[in-house]
């Protein structure tokens, strides 16, 4: 369990200065901060919890049977004891060496792939193609999938492939290496690089998700609600994430703004940071299963993703379009390194998410794919998964990449009042 541990050692010397100043009063005020029953026992523990500002378990247990242990601290009161629990994502944090041994033995050392169904997608690929898949980052942002690929360059443990949002995408062309699906004509000549170096793959729409215990939101001004402190996540730095980025984007359009002024969703997002409603946390599906996350600004297959799990749980996970703002799209890009350490099996993974079956399954997954008018036309679309998803009728606004490039400066001059990781 942790505490304060530096504030109490503070508080500490302080009383002792106290003792020899008044010596027995301040002493036995010392000690019965340090008792946990009517004994004349000192503890470090007892002192802390009673003078730390906060006190947390590392798991859920952890925290239920420390608020059982020290409730006879806060006697007639709730034991202030909270629960955060601990983990590491095995992907990053094993050591290549030993995530290989672990592979040739079965065990994927990889978080899984939730993400706009890409678990199904990995699977059906690696099934038709024979082609093992490694996903070392799977939650990583975007900004970090390049630099990771720069910072591997040359040793083999590259990627392959990215999957990358506008900002970073645009950003970061010299890295790719151009080709062109089979589908290549399906898809509109706005969405896709001319020579292939990049190409839109799926959108989603910005939602708000939450746990419908808290309460019912319906817009964007819910969220500056008092009773939210502490409860608001949005996935990833905005200048990294381009769930984030367009998250602001919009809570602007819900404050005033438009797709070429997001300063009022900035604005907007300091708001919550200063109120202490939105938190310094990336959220994951792990945040909002333990409900360290229970409202989250994110793509719509992100947040829809959440709620047959959660029910499970007992929880009632819901998801919304914000009716005080117009909706928020952008497309996901995919693009192959030019460093591809596999460039023939980054082309069929390329190949196979740009046909009918890859389409479909990211739209079994919440996310619309690139192809939807033409497989529409031809036919081809799961059309129960597209009744599932329902989309919005409203044209959504997507930025292009000169507002972009506009809402990202932007950001980097103001966006300094909370790291979110």
């Amino acid at each position: 369990m942790k505490a304060g541990g530096a504030d109490a050692v503070r508080c500490v010397a302080t009383l002792a200065a106290r003792t020899v100043a008044e010596e027995v009063p301040v002493r036995e005020a010392l000690n019965a901060l340090g008792r946990s029953d009517d004994t004349d026992g000192f503890g470090l523990t007892p002192l802390a919890l009673r003078l730390s500002a906060y006190r947390n378990g590392v798991s859920e247990l952890h925290g239920e049977v420390a608020r059982e242990m020290w409730a006879g601290l806060w006697p007639g009161k709730a034991t202030p004891v909270e629960a955060i629990t601990n983990g590491v994502h095995l992907g990053t944090w094993l050591a290549p060496e030993l995530a290989e041994l672990l592979r040739t033995a079965g065990v994927t050392p990889e978080a899984p792939p939730d993400w706009a169904n890409y678990g199904q997608i990995i699977n059906d690929f690696s099934a038709k193609y024979g082609i093992k898949v490694q996903s070392d980052q799977p939650d990583a942002d975007s900004q970090t999938e390049i630099d990771t690929a720069k910072q591997l360059a040359g040793t083999g443990r590259q990627p392959d492939l990215f999957d990358l949002g506008g900002v970073v995408a645009l950003a970061n062309t010299a890295v790719y290496a151009p080709y062109q699906v089979a589908t290549w004509a399906d898809i509109p000549a706005a969405n896709k690089e001319p020579t292939g170096l990049w190409v839109n793959n799926y959108t989603g729409f910005e939602t708000i998700g939450y746990d419908a215990s808290l309460g019912t939101i319906t817009k964007v001004a819910d969220l500056a609600d008092p009773k939210y402190k502490g409860k608001v996540a949005l996935n990833g730095d905005p200048l990294k994430a381009s769930a984030g980025f367009n998250g602001v984007v919009m809570a602007s359009l819900a404050n005033g703004g438009s797709a070429d002024n997001i300063q009022p969703g900035i604005d907007f997002m300091k708001k919550l940071s200063d109120m202490g409603n939105l938190l310094p946390v990336d959220p994951n599906p792990a945040t909002i299963a333990s409900g360290q996350t229970p409202i989250v600004i994110d793509w719509t297959y992100n947040n829809a993703a959440q709620a047959d799990p959660l029910s499970k749980k007992g929880v009632t996970w819901k998801t919304v379009i914000p009716t005080d703002a117009a909706p928020v799209a952008a497309y996901y890009n995919s693009a192959i390194n030019k460093d591809a350490p596999h460039p023939a099996a980054a082309r069929c993974w390329m190949e196979y998410v740009f046909s009918d079956a890859g389409q479909n399954a990211w739209l079994k997954g919440f996310a619309i794919p690139i192809r939807l008018s033409a497989m529409q036309k031809a036919g081809t679309l799961d059309q129960a998964a597209f009744t599932a998803l329902n989309p919005p009728t409203t044209t959504p606004v997507m930025l292009t990449a000169d507002q972009i490039t506009a809402a990202k400066k932007a950001l980097t001059t103001s966006w300094t009042f909370i790291t979110i990781k």
